[in-house]
């Protein structure tokens, strides 16, 4: 019987190859994002069935289960990949954006988590996915509410994959390092993926990531030189570390 998985952020950057890679392993596709026109050219190239949802997961995320309910699919696999950052002094950033972010990083997270999850438990399988990032593994100035968005979705997905265990159901955190994608420019920061060592593409994220999720880890880093990199740097008082990431981060600073 063929499975379904529902990517939310699937217009493009991970969310996209999450849908070709799932699509790739046979998965029938829901493909959620606010950019209707460009989910429409993305299930005319996948190879399985994919279904299209225009949905703005800041403010529509209560209405999606019931969009996807009139589908008359269940959800197998959940990837709640649908998110995007801020950049700058926080006291700078435009007022209502940052609240967004968490509205669209966290709570759009929590509500299609808890509308899909229930029934994969009483089915006794599937599996939710989870894009948080390794921002999320510490305060990064500049980025603060970014940072802390994520550090709430990869301590709640770890949370979840502990209450889950023995019930058939997959809960993992993705925690990418630099990626190049859109995330960049939407932020504002378009130097981005230079701050840290260890980019990546997109497609090696869903790729390791998969891997994971196939062996039912917990959490992932994908790329080697992000995880040598967050190995090495990770000891130390927070202090210093704060200061060392603020320098790193600053948006007058060119480097």
């Amino acid at each position: 019987m063929t499975q379904t998985a529902l990517i939310t952020g699937a217009s493009s950057g991970i969310g996209e190859e999450f849908a070709r890679a799932l699509s790739a392993r046979g998965y029938d596709l829901i493909l959620v994002a606010r950019r209707e026109d460009r989910l429409r050219d993305l299930a005319k190239e996948l190879p399985s069935t994919a279904h299209v949802i225009s949905c703005d997961l800041g403010n529509e995320a209560e209405a999606l289960p019931g969009k996807v309910a009139g589908l008359g699919l269940d959800v197998d696999l959940l990837v709640n990949n649908a998110g995007f950052g801020t950049y700058g002094r926080f006291t700078e950033i435009d007022e209502g954006r940052d609240a967004e972010m968490v509205r669209v990083n966290c709570e759009a997270v929590v509500t299609l988590t808890r509308a899909f999850v229930p029934a994969m438990v009483k089915r006794g399988s599937g599996g939710v996915i989870v894009v948080a990032s390794t921002a999320g593994l510490q305060p990064i100035p500049y980025e603060a509410t970014y940072a802390a968005s994520k550090a709430f979705a990869l301590s709640f997905t770890e949370a979840l994959h502990t209450e889950l265990r023995g019930s058939g159901v997959k809960a993992m955190a993705v925690n990418p390092g630099p990626v190049p994608t859109e995330w960049q420019a939407t932020a504002g920061d378009l130097d981005g993926t230079k701050r840290v060592p260890g980019a990546i593409p997109a497609a090696q994220v869903v790729e390791e990531s998969l891997r994971a999720y196939d062996k039912g880890k917990r959490a992932i880093i994908p790329g080697r030189t992000i995880r040598w990199f967050l190995r090495a740097t990770g000891p130390g008082p927070k202090a210093t570390k704060l200061r060392v990431t603020e320098k790193i981060y600053r948006p007058d600073d060119p480097a």
